[in-house]
């Protein structure tokens, strides 16, 4: 799958409960138009949307099960339920949370992916990552890529944006490791996702800025309404 994305951009097709978009059947179609306009594959949440999804249009598919457990922030692919879910509709790569936090019942990523790998010895994995450290563990671990995705979303990158300072957290990833480096975190124009590829990424994922259309909206409106603010 790696070599089908390289230098291509990753559509994030997700909506959850609650959000006018959230469904199997309406994720399929928004998956169809990224291919349309070019996209090199899908990432997805839930095992029902990627199997709605690889029924309906021929594109790889990074998988993600989201769940919130009370004992552990991590809510990427947190545990050996949400992984059978996503090998169970055949995820060609399946991405986790891989920071420093525990999982549910205090288990780390060390321990996690010795028994993901022996259970599912041909399965490729993404790293989700927000530090350096964090990406150079993930190598070490067995991951075929990692991915900027929670850089600014845990307690100790708070706030920080994936472009700042023109990219530079990217950079020194790129630099830090020798696996596949995946651009993913508010990349919200085309400029910015050929700039990632530009400096190494191997592929840029895109979510918001394509299709979540609530906040596409919700950023037109508090621009116009900071310029009537200024009048």
């Amino acid at each position: 799958m790696l070599d089908k994305i390289k230098n291509g951009l990753v559509v994030s097709c997700q909506a959850l409960e609650g959000e006018p978009l959230f469904g199997a059947g309406i994720m399929k179609h928004m998956a169809e138009a990224a291919k349309r306009g070019g996209a090199a594959a899908i990432r997805a949440n839930g095992a029902e949307d990627i199997k709605a999804i690889k029924d309906y249009v021929n594109l790889p598919v990074i998988g993600i099960v989201k769940s919130e457990y009370s004992n552990s922030d991590v809510y990427i692919t947190p545990t050996l339920k949400e992984v059978q879910e996503l090998v169970d509709v055949e995820a060609d790569l399946i991405a986790l949370d891989a920071t420093s936090r525990l999982r549910p019942e205090g288990v780390t990523l060390s321990q996690f992916m010795e028994e993901l790998t022996s259970i599912f010895p041909e399965q490729k994995w993404m790293a989700d990552c927000s530090t350096i450290e964090e990406c150079k563990l993930a190598e070490k671990l067995g991951f075929d890529c990692v991915g900027t995705t929670l850089y600014g979303y845990t307690d100790e990158t708070s706030g920080k944006m994936l472009y700042d300072e023109d990219f530079k957290f990217l950079k020194e990833v790129i630099s830090n490791v020798n696996i596949p480096v995946i651009a993913e975190g508010n990349v919200l124009t085309p400029e910015m996702a050929a700039k990632a590829v530009t400096y190494g990424a191997h592929a840029v994922v895109v979510g918001g800025a394509i299709t979540r259309p609530q906040q596409i909206t919700d950023r037109f409106v508090k621009e116009i309404l900071s310029k009537r603010e200024i009048q």
